[in-house]
């Protein structure tokens, strides 16, 4: 019998919710439930992107350690509101070994050993060379994290933002459209290395969306 409740998933929520509070996506395409101050329309939490790929990998049918490591997959890479990293003992600490090393597998690196931002072609092939050496479970997160990414993408384009610049409210992406699809190419060749039923949904429902993308930036 599965458990309804999951004290790791808990903890991860906990942790992913401290850490990212704060923060936001880079863009919006839905409508705003609420304004900010001044009547600029509210940005959208990190928290509801990690929630939404923890979603993915559960409904995919991955346990407990996937779903926390959804929860948490942004929290070794991307720095807090304060502009501070989180260590990997101290992720260790609170969520365990296990999740960790899944979080790792879908982490890239930001910064070269002296401190300077590397190039994102660099960061991307990283990413893939970690998630070709991780667990099962790295894969099917970073599945549902780019399935994400794509669909938000997507559903951007077709209402009209140019997710390639910057304007108020949002920040443009770090690459071109030709090298995002790139990107999420390469994400579904690698998982192919992985065998497992339960990545065979996840990987078409991410094609659906890396099609819609390509085809709303014109690329196809």
């Amino acid at each position: 019998m599965t458990e309804l409740f999951s004290p790791l998933v808990e903890r991860a929520i906990e942790v992913a919710a401290e850490w990212h509070d704060g923060t936001y996506r880079k863009g919006r395409w839905s409508d705003p439930c609420v304004q900010d101050p001044g009547g600029t329309p509210s940005r959208v939490p990190a928290m509801a992107h990690v929630t939404t790929v923890a979603l993915t990998v559960q409904r995919a049918g991955w346990g407990d350690d996937a779903v926390a490591a959804a929860f948490l997959h942004d929290a070794l890479e991307d720095a807090n509101r304060h502009g501070d990293t989180l260590a990997r003992a101290t992720l260790v600490a609170l969520v365990g070994e296990t999740v960790t090393r899944i979080v790792e597998a879908v982490s890239e690196p930001k910064r070269d050993a002296d401190g300077a931002w590397l190039p994102w072609r660099v960061r991307k092939e990283a990413y893939l060379a970690a998630l070709a050496a991780g667990p099962v479970e790295a894969v099917a997160v970073s599945l549902a994290d780019k399935l994400h990414n794509a669909y938000s993408m997507a559903s951007s384009l077709e209402t009209g933002i140019d997710i390639f610049t910057s304007a108020p409210g949002r920040r443009g992406l770090s690459a071109g459209a030709v090298d995002q699809r790139w990107f999420f190419e390469a994400v579904l060749d690698e998982s192919r290395s992985a065998d497992d039923p339960r990545l065979v949904p996840m990987r078409e429902r991410l094609r659906v969306e890396v099609a819609r993308f390509v085809a709303a930036a014109g690329i196809g």
